[in-house]
């Protein structure tokens, strides 16, 4: 509860961008007018079975929205499909307003389906236990190849 009192730590800490959750935080627009006011970005999450459209009163405040495809709490848990649709209404609804904001994804994110993020509109993805497990190198290799095909677009 009360995200807001962490983030002055944060950003004494060299944060350069915070993130706080829609779900835990009662006064949003607040918390993300305190953060850029301290000269950092501000980002909201939304949990997978939160609507997109609760977004839409802070739009045009946000620096990124983070997605989370599955539910917070630990690493390697399975991929919620549903959340892509999410991605594509978020997007959507960020052109509409004519804003470039950053749409991250968090929870789940591999290889095998970067591509489909990336084409839902995401552009900016958390992956741990895809890349850490196993041989990192070769893991972190393949998404860089997978990010290659989509510079240019």
């Amino acid at each position: 509860n009360n995200p807001q009192r962490y983030i002055d730590d944060f950003i004494e800490a060299g944060a350069d961008i915070i993130t706080i959750h829609y779900e835990a935080e009662r006064h949003l627009d607040r918390a993300i007018s305190y953060i850029k006011s301290k000269g950092v970005k501000a980002a909201v999450a939304l949990n997978p079975a939160t609507p997109v459209e609760t977004l839409s009163c802070i739009l045009d405040q946000a620096d990124m929205f983070l997605i989370m495809s599955v539910n917070p709490g630990f690493g390697g848990q399975k991929f919620i499909p549903y959340t892509v649709e999410k991605i594509k209404k978020l997007r959507k609804m960020l052109d509409d307003a004519g804003l470039k904001t950053d749409i991250q994804v968090d929870g789940g994110v591999t290889a095998a389906n970067v591509r489909t993020l990336i084409e839902a509109g995401a552009n900016v993805f958390v992956a741990g236990s895809a890349v850490f497990k196993n041989d990192a190198a070769a893991n972190t290799k393949e998404f860089i190849e997978i990010f290659k095909e989509y510079e240019n677009r």
